[in-house]
């Protein structure tokens, strides 16, 4: 059972933002969840270098060696992913030569497939998307998503005969309704294929960086049918046959939606044309705006990802986020509102829950609390099972914020049910049942932890501490660990959600 997932390949003609490590977060949960299952999981993410707009960048910042900047620049989002916890299993560079050895393969197979030919290109041109646009994609004269005015070019390129494809395209979209999510973006995609899909430029022939065409020495690589391929070059294709032959296809593809044409229906197509598989879902989030306006560099808005995560650590920032902004929807960031939810459902909710039950277990004489206590309290048995239902399915249904909204709601009944059965009066007149009765609440804390660790490993690691128990591998054992432990000892230790310090 093996699991292969991606985020976008980044641009790096800047630092990441808030809005990169909301898709890498959203990545990795998956991958944790996939590795908790027990499943083969490969997790690939990287930077897209052979780009425009990176050369444009080096050269405003001074540097002359395009690579020795690349290089810097690739080495800061590296180690950011690695500050913020990211579990990827590679970091694909589409400058390194196993990317370039892939591509070459790629474009071969395709040529001979006679889906390649010669051709002028005339029309506009956006830098900052790397695409050739219509009149019809403008708003005003402007790029809708860069407001530039797209520059008029005219050239002689490599076309790749991508509508030849849009039959079998539609017919895939069909047959398989888990392709391509949101609906609203499936049905996007099915229009843009119906009426616009066409042949595509696969080169520029004025542009210096990038990989050179294998048929042409004077063209360089259009810069998507480039970077798709980073999707299978990741995991061996054109250097480890073996190892992709293992991974391939992606079982999920997170993008943005600026960017699900280029992987709804000229990677699809492009993959058809090499007899390759397609993979089996494509993802796209939403846009990220910042307090209600776009991240923009004028605005000087965005938001440095490690310098949060330094101020209310990686599990809250990644919480916030995964519970505040539904994937596949437009999400917003509010440092208050992060704050409100920090207190809300942190603080007074999995925090307090965690600190009343140690607290009242530390006081029990009890050495080792009954792991067989929950079923025979059916209610509590039933939260459980509800719990499960409702956080697989938002894994299966890439509907997170849904998985994190019933844990939220378990730990809610978990602390009516303490109310209810008063542990603390049960302490002083009957320990057997007391014993009970906080074995329950023991086993609800420590079932928690699981269904916590894929969007809170840090927090599920602490709560299994307290209990007294090993840390969850990650690799299908802490699958297991749903009926196989017994909670021997527990200790409260330091709250897990302290007061946030007031702002200066």
């Amino acid at each position: 059972m093996k699991y292969y997932i991606t985020t976008p390949i980044y641009y790096i003609n800047d630092k990441p933002h808030i809005g990169h490590a909301y898709a890498t977060f959203v990545a990795d949960t998956f991958a944790r969840y996939h590795r908790l299952k027990g499943a083969d999981v490969f997790f690939l993410t990287g930077t897209d270098e052979n780009s425009t707009k990176n050369v444009e960048a080096a050269r405003e910042k001074g540097y002359s060696d395009i690579q020795h900047y690349l290089d810097m620049q690739s080495a800061e989002w590296q180690t950011a992913w690695k500050e913020l916890g990211i579990t990827n299993n590679d970091f694909i560079r589409t400058t390194e030569e196993r990317h370039k050895q892939g591509v070459e393969q790629f474009f071969r197979l395709v040529h001979e497939k006679g889906d390649i030919y010669k051709g002028t290109y005339q029309g506009l041109y956006c830098t900052g998307c790397e695409a050739f646009l219509r009149e019809s994609d403008l708003a005003d004269g402007l790029c809708p998503f860069h407001k530039k005015k797209p520059e008029l070019i005219e050239e002689q390129n490599y076309f790749f005969r991508a509508s030849k494809y849009r039959a079998a395209l539609l017919e895939h979209i069909e047959k398989n309704s888990d392709f391509i999510q949101p609906v609203s973006r499936r049905n996007e995609i099915v229009n843009y294929i119906k009426d616009h899909f066409e042949d595509i430029s696969i080169s520029r022939e004025k542009i210096e960086w990038g990989i050179r065409l294998p048929i042409d020495d004077s063209q360089v690589i259009y810069v998507w049918f480039d970077a798709l391929i980073n999707y299978l070059t990741g995991i061996g294709y054109g250097w480890d046959e073996k190892l992709f032959a293992r991974y391939w296809p992606a079982d999920l593809h997170i993008v943005g939606k600026d960017i699900i044409k280029f992987h709804c229906a000229l990677w699809p197509a492009m993959l058809l044309s090499a007899g390759l598989q397609l993979p089996r879902r494509v993802f796209a989030h939403g846009f990220f705006t910042i307090e209600g306006q776009k991240v923009s560099k004028s605005l000087g808005n965005a938001i440095d990802p490690v310098q949060l995560c330094a101020i209310y650590g990686i599990d809250v920032v990644r919480y916030f986020l995964l519970r505040e902004i539904p994937l596949g929807g437009d999400g917003d960031f509010s440092e208050l509102r992060l704050q409100d939810r920090y207190e809300s459902e942190l603080a007074k909710g999995l925090g307090n829950f965690t600190s009343r039950v140690l607290t009242l277990a530390e006081k029990c004489e009890a050495t080792v609390f009954e792991a067989a206590a929950i079923p025979a309290e059916q209610e509590a048995a039933r939260a459980v099972a509800d719990l499960r239902y409702a956080w697989e399915n938002g894994f299966e249904q890439c509907v997170l914020h849904e998985s994190l909204a019933a844990i939220h709601d378990l730990i809610a009944w978990a602390d009516r049910y303490i109310d209810k059965t008063k542990p603390w009066a049960l302490l002083k007149e009957d320990n057997k049942t007391a014993v009970q009765t906080l074995s329950i609440l023991l086993e609800l804390l420590r079932q928690a932890s699981l269904f916590l660790y894929p969007f809170m490993p840090h927090t599920a690691a602490a709560i299994r501490e307290r209990l007294g128990l090993s840390g969850i591998a990650g690799d299908g054992v802490a699958w297991l660990q749903w009926r196989a432990e017994r909670i021997h000892s527990v200790s409260k230790k330091e709250n897990l959600f302290p007061p946030l310090a007031p702002k200066p």
